[in-house]
């Protein structure tokens, strides 16, 4: 049962959980099974799929992505800016018409008054990155460069191309089955339902964008609650494999990899079970945006989730849109997303980067923990100090920082950067401005970050001092 209050909804009483007789299962009828068994591999092969490329190992999802950004940049660059404009100038309008003009419903559109602001200044900023206009300094690799030409290209690209394919699986019973397996890890580990190793898994192998896309929409349809939201915004909007290895090929460590991936792997499971049990994420209620669609509950053996996966995956594929309706709402509902988030992470970005790059502020921060650093047999206390904090503006301007040090502080660094999840020159914004019906604020996030930082330093110095005595680093 649930009650309605205000615009929000609450589950009043937890059903007891069922065994597998008890449940009437779906008829495995051959074209909702042919369905998903094509979604799946269609999502698992775009995603999932390690492929030789370039000297590398990668995915067909970051190949896409790659070639398009790669062979048009000029055609990104105008798209960019044309759908940075496009979403400061339709939130103006809604804001303006309470969500409606000339018939048109702007109402997704609206926000509060100071991301409206954000997405005004993405729309003033824009233009001067894609023009390069005023000071020289304004366009380096570290600042305007790395925003426009990197990170404002790769999440314009990402989120629509990632979203046509996320949408195939999800909406013809890929959620619904991954989810399914994962309850029994992923509830008593991290008090979310099992669905929610979908958005992890999306993070892990495309991008955190594509992995907020999918919690946006399951959070739409009354699948999660604002906590569940919170819980995997934070603490599961995880770097990509690919991005690791980018990390690791800038430190000259990429025949590490390997322990880099591990090492990060373990530190995000551990921050993650204890960060969901204490404030903030502990605090934000259990409140639905939606008509509750909780999972199911259920008990069994392994067998028998295996069968409830596949019934539940068989009956979404039954029930679900074509395979091109899916790819249309998922490419349209993309770009509007886009649309929405692209201005706030350009501008809150920007700042972030030129802070970091123009003023000692990291610096200052970072220096009362040299001694820590150094207490904690991490060599190139100095340099490695200042990187702990920087992170918070971007997470490739630690690894940087630390790129002529010893190997031991390369690894605590980059394992470090890739784990502290919160930085504001791309998530920090994109959190706060998709979210903002949570609430998910600045102050929680930079709470969480600290909160993540303090964990994460003695754990990775640890694993740092265990590989290398192993003779492994």
């Amino acid at each position: 049962m649930s009650t309605e209050t205000g615009n929000t909804y609450t589950v009043d009483t937890e059903p007891a959980a069922r065994d597998i007789d008890d449940i009437d299962l779906h008829e495995y009828e051959t074209r909702p099974v042919l369905k998903f068994l094509i979604a799946f591999l269609i999502g698992g092969v775009f995603f999932l799929l390690p492929v030789p490329y370039q000297g590398e190992v990668t995915v067909p999802f970051d190949i896409v992505v790659s070639n398009i950004t790669g062979a048009f940049p000029n055609v990104i660059g105008v798209y960019s800016l044309a759908i940075i404009l496009a979403g400061g100038i339709l939130t103006t309008l809604a804001m303006a018409s309470d969500g409606e003009v000339a018939g048109y419903d702007l109402s997704s559109f609206e926000t509060s008054g100071v991301f409206w602001a954000l997405r005004v200044a993405g729309v003033l900023v824009a233009p001067v990155m894609f023009f390069k206009l005023g000071p020289e300094w304004l366009h380096t690799p570290s600042t305007g460069g790395l925003m426009w030409g990197t990170l404002v290209y790769s999440v314009g690209v990402i989120i629509p191309i990632g979203a046509i394919f996320i949408t195939i699986f999800v909406e013809l019973g890929g959620l619904e089955f991954v989810g399914t397996l994962a309850r029994p890890i992923m509830r008593p580990l991290f008090k979310v339902p099992g669905r929610a190793a979908l958005d992890s898994l999306a993070s892990w192998v495309g991008s955190y964008s594509v992995g907020l896309y999918v919690t946006r929409n399951v959070f739409e349809d009354g699948g999660y609650h604002k906590r569940d939201v919170f819980t995997i915004a934070t603490c599961f909007s995880t770097v990509s494999i690919g991005f690791v290895g980018v990390v690791a090929a800038t430190l000259e460590m990429l025949p590490k990899f390997p322990l880099i991936f591990g090492a990060y792997f373990f530190c995000v499971v551990v921050t993650g079970v204890i960060l969901v049990r204490v404030p903030p994420i502990s605090r934000i209620p259990e409140e639905y945006i939606a008509e509750p669609d909780p999972e199911l509950a259920f008990s069994g053996t392994p067998s028998d989730y295996v069968r409830l996966a596949v019934s539940e995956a068989v009956g979404k594929a039954k029930d679900g849109e074509t395979f091109a309706q899916a790819a249309k709402r998922g490419f349209v509902d993309g770009l509007k997303l886009t649309s929405l988030i692209l201005g706030t992470i350009l501008a809150v970005g920007l700042a972030a980067t030129l802070l970091s790059a123009h003023t000692p502020v990291f610096d200052i921060l970072g220096r009362p923990l040299t001694p820590v650093i150094a207490a904690l047999g991490i060599p190139n206390a100095e340099v490695v100090a200042p990187a702990t904090v920087v992170g918070i503006t971007e997470m490739y301007v630690p690894v940087l920082l630390v790129s002529e040090t010893a190997t031991k502080a390369k690894f605590f660094v980059g394992v470090l950067a890739v784990s502290q999840l919160i930085f504001f020159s791309s998530v920090g914004p994109m959190m706060m401005d998709m979210f903002s019906d949570v609430p998910i604020r600045f102050r929680d996030l930079v709470a969480l970050f600290i909160m993540r930082t303090v964990l994460l330093v003695p754990l990775i110095a640890g694993i740092t001092h265990a590989l290398a005595a192993l003779g492994l680093l």
